[in-house]
């Protein structure tokens, strides 16, 4: 072969692992709050530097706010940015001691008459909120609101006069659903992953999961997406997948879908990662800061629950 005076090529590089593009996408947009979560999920951080994190969120009553959750924004306390918060605090085995306590006091402090939770308290009005969470001035419970944070405190063992009332409301709200949407249904599951009685669980598990197959709630075959109703008031393109109910395999909602379909909705979420590294987000994106937040947060769950199935991620 002659000669050019070129210098040779390099070699061809290794493929960058889906966590090497998403640490890149992380630190790139990501709040401090993800970039401690994914730090601490994938790179051996430490959970004191999460809390910290977290804690600028916290307010003087308890709950959270300071738009923790992106779609209602401004400073006041919400179900829905405390309901964020103990997740938060779950996945790092904190969501106990004091800072829970006051977390129920808080709970207690917004609950309906009824005991359970709304999803907007009336203090969001005034401030700016997806156009798609309606603020009432007297809102009525929600199992949506609910159903996750009972499910989170009797998951971790925490006991409080407010769990009573409100963990009666969600057995009757779950007993109860004839039609239902998919976040409901995915609050339902956070519910029933942990209440104390297994057996009544699996009974209302085994009864969703057929709710859920014959309302066609989920996407069962990725490729035919256009043969999957979207539930109404949702965004076009806004389906759920058999991993958005089983989030990990010891999860009831497992029991749902078969082998081969939760192998097909994983192959899927694997490819949905972007070519900058992050994970797309399904629902109505109404402002740009609010879905530069999420997708952050949207990566490291993704990034959770194949890590959770066993699927290779870096």
């Amino acid at each position: 072969m002659a000669e050019t005076g070129a210098a040779p090529l390099p070699p061809t590089p290794p493929a960058r692992s889906p966590l090497f593009r998403a640490e890149h996408f992380v630190w790139l947009t990501a709040r401090v709050l993800e970039q401690r979560r994914f730090a601490y999920h994938f790179l051996n951080g430490g959970a004191d530097a999460v809390e910290t994190a977290l804690d600028a969120y916290r307010n003087e009553d308890g709950g959270y706010g300071h738009a923790l959750e992106p779609d209602l924004r401004g400073p006041v306390s919400q179900p829905l940015h405390t309901a964020h918060a103990l997740r938060v605090l779950d996945a790092i085995g904190r969501c106990g001691g004091q800072r829970v306590e006051r977390v129920c006091r808080y709970l207690t402090s917004v609950s309906a008459p009824d005991g359970a939770l709304p999803a907007i308290h009336p203090s969001q009005r005034g401030y700016p909120a997806a156009p798609f969470i309606p603020i009432a001035a007297d809102p009525p419970s929600e199992l949506l609101a609910t159903g996750p944070v009972v499910g989170l405190l009797h998951r971790n063992e925490v006991w409080h006069a407010w769990l009573f009332r409100a963990t009666d409301f969600c057995w009757q709200a779950v007993d109860s659903l004839e039609k239902s949407h998919p976040y409901e249904v995915e609050a339902a599951v956070a519910f029933l992953d942990s209440v104390p009685d297994r057996s009544r669980a699996q009974a209302a598990a085994d009864r969703l999961g057929r709710l859920v197959r014959e309302h066609r709630l989920v996407a069962l075959d990725p490729e035919r997406l256009d043969a999957s109703p979207v539930a109404p008031g949702y965004a076009p393109g806004e389906h759920h997948f058999p991993y958005d109910y089983a989030r990990a395999p010891g999860s009831l909602a497992r029991a749902w879908f078969t082998d081969e379909e939760m192998t097909r909705s994983l192959d899927f979420l694997a490819s949905e990662q972007s070519e900058d590294g992050g994970w797309p987000i399904r629902w109505r994106a109404w402002a740009p800061g609010t879905s530069l937040e999420a997708r952050p947060m949207v990566t490291v769950e993704a990034l959770r629950t194949l890590k959770a199935y066993g699927r290779p991620i870096g």
